[in-house]
This record gives structure tokens, C-alpha cells and sequence, in this order.
């Protein structure tokens, strides 16, 4: 078994009204073997579907690329939108090299209740993934 380690810190603007709340990225990620594309924050994967679709929604016109532009640009959009990212998996253990839900081992959380005591004016949660056994809804309802 390996290790697979959230790489991110939370992200929370002080004014944030909604978080995304999710479990952790692609293991690719953690041990910085990124695809040409993907971005080096949150939801990052150019495999995934959250930034081209605001992207698209919102006409950011977002970078896809390992640069700190990139970052930079999704944390502004987030910012301006109240908007914050707080995975719910600190770590886990994984037998098979992916990211999914299921695939996760002797999980550890992060305190999640005490970074939402950071961001008071959250009304909204949004979690990602579906509801099962190690999804963040999951986790959400045993802590």
C-alpha cells in the first residue's frame, strides 16, 4: 500500500459563502507528476470538468497550465464569487494507482468543522463525487 496525501492547502477567502467539498486529487498531484494541462490547485486535473465548465459558464478564459498564473487566476474567480475549496481527506492509503473514492484505505480526515468556524458567513456546501462509501458526503455525515 501507498500513501496518497491531499497536496493542497484549504482554500477559504475570508468572505466565502459556498465551499466545494471534495476528497482528494489524483495521486499525481501529491507526488508533482503532472499531464501537460493540468493546474496545480484544486479540481486541477485536466481530466476533470469543474474548471472548463465555469471556465465556459462564466467566460474566464482560465489558463490550463502548471503555472502559477493559472492558480492564480481560479483562486481571483473564487475570491470574486465568495467562494471556497476545503477537501475533506487529509491522507489515505491505496493499493491500485488512482483516484477513486472506493479505492481509499484507513482515511484521514481533516478537521473539517473547525476550518468551517474560519469562514462564518458559509451557507452552502457542495459536494463533489457521489454518495458512497468514501465520498465526501459520506465522511461528511459520519463526523
Amino acid at each position: 500500500m501507498w500513501l496518497h496525501q491531499h497536496p493542497f492547502e484549504l482554500f477559504l477567502p475570508k468572505e466565502a459563502t459556498h465551499l466545494i467539498v471534495g476528497t482528494l486529487p489524483p495521486p499525481r498531484f501529491f507526488y508533482g507528476d503532472l499531464k501537460s494541462g493540468d493546474v496545480p490547485f484544486c479540481y486541477g486535473s485536466i481530466d476533470g470538468q469543474l474548471w472548463p465548465i465555469l471556465d465556459r459558464i462564466y467566460s474566464l478564459d482560465l489558463r490550463f497550465e502548471n503555472s502559477a498564473a493559472a492558480v492564480q487566476e481560479r483562486k481571483t474567480f473564487l475570491t470574486q464569487i465568495n467562494m471556497g475549496i476545503c477537501d475533506i481527506v487529509a491522507h489515505c492509503y491505496r493499493k491500485k494507482w488512482d483516484a477513486s473514492d472506493m479505492g481509499m484505505q484507513e482515511v484521514q480526515l481533516r478537521d473539517f468543522f473547525s476550518y468551517l468556524d474560519q469562514v462564518p458567513k458559509v451557507q452552502t456546501l457542495l459536494f463533489t463525487g457521489g454518495d458512497n462509501k468514501n465520498g465526501p458526503t459520506y465522511f461528511f455525515n459520519v463526523t
